[in-house]
């Protein structure tokens, strides 16, 4: 069993435009001084040049130096955005058009070329950081089939599910050249949103060894999902983890679906952690008990509490959660030093 690294935060939604939060440099220094010892990096270009690192190892360099100056190390780089439009169904173009460079919207085929290329240096980039694991969405074209009514046409979901796995396959051999993992953030919105989708993923992409999962227990609550259960039966595929609390109050008015409302009123809202319902104990359990060998990571989300406050309660209790894995069974001082000769006079044989 390995101890999970952290505490680590995903910058993502701290992100300004005044100090601390304004540039990659004062957010490690802000993150460190919370206690923070890694960063979950967007590639977002006010933080980070993407295209840059993938073709300079030297500017990697400058950057992790300048982090573990701050006192910080990256966990992972993240391409939500980018992951996000490499497969966009046409009734969401217009709202995705503001996820990529101004002179691409309204030009889907060339805005997918564009995130397909950006996954690509995601990949490069990760390997000149000397990163193991890197945070994406899958994208979706099955999306506004989710519920079946009006019934689907036969085969609908296996060629939306055989096209996504047609754009992510040079995603993911480029990811295997470089030696790291692609985990998706199993999320609704996305295709891949729990584990019969992912199931469905893999079929598509022959079972790549580089398609994994970054698991964040908070999705799963709003789909009234069994959390713990997912961590048994995917394991082997969870290659990165956000650490985010959830809650769902299902009503006589409303439940997983939160009737077109806000977040506040919804019956299924994420919150900061420890205000949730996720068991923590338990799930830094069983990934321990499953040898996660990766970063337990902050994703800060959370309609009633600041942002600031859910960052810096975020330390103690990530701390507090991660098992120091013992290096030696509980009742070794009960060893009776039998050897094979002795076993076998024991069993009577």
């Amino acid at each position: 069993m390995k101890t999970i690294k952290g505490p680590a935060i995903f910058l993502a939604q701290f992100v300004g435009d005044t100090a601390p939060f304004d540039t990659l440099e004062n957010l490690g220094a802000w993150a460190a001084s919370l206690g923070y010892k890694g960063v979950q990096v967007p590639t977002d270009p006010k933080l980070f040049d993407l295209e840059k690192a993938a073709s300079s190892k030297t500017y990697c360099d400058d950057v992790k130096g300048r982090l573990a100056e701050a006192g910080v190390e990256i966990t992972e780089l993240s391409t939500h955005i980018q992951g996000q439009l490499v497969a966009v169904h046409p009734a969401y173009d217009e709202m995705f058009d503001g996820f990529a460079p101004e002179a691409l919207r309204g030009k889907p085929k060339e805005r997918q070329a564009w995130a397909v290329n950006q996954l690509k240096c995601a990949a490069k980039a990760s390997e000149h950081l000397g990163l193991k694991s890197h945070a994406s969405f899958s994208g979706a074209l099955a999306w506004p089939f989710v519920y079946p009514w009006p019934q689907r046409p036969a085969g609908l979901v296996e060629e939306a599910f055989s096209e996504l796995g047609r754009r992510w396959r040079p995603i993911l051999d480029a990811f295997e050249d470089s030696g790291v993992d692609i985990c998706y953030e199993l999320h609704p919105g996305e295709d891949l949103h729990d584990g019969a989708t992912f199931e469905r993923f893999l079929d598509a992409v022959d079972n790549h060894a580089r398609a994994n999962i970054l698991y964040d227990p908070s999705h799963f609550v709003l789909q009234a999902m069994d959390y713990l259960d997912f961590i048994d039966i995917y394991h082997e595929r969870i290659r990165a983890f956000h650490v985010k609390d959830a809650e769902f109050n299902p009503t006589g008015r409303s439940g997983v679906y939160g009737g077109y409302q806000g977040w506040v009123d919804r019956p299924g809202r994420f919150r900061s952690l420890g205000d949730g319902q996720v068991d923590f104990r338990a799930v830094f359990s069983k990934l321990t008990q499953h040898d996660f060998d990766g970063w337990a990571v902050l994703e800060w989300e959370c309609a009633l509490k600041h942002p600031e406050d859910g960052a810096r309660e975020g330390v103690p209790f990530i701390t507090d959660h991660i098992i120091r894995v013992t290096e030696r069974a509980f009742d070794d001082f009960a060893n009776s030093g039998t050897d094979a000769v002795a076993n076998r006079r024991l069993l009577g044989l």
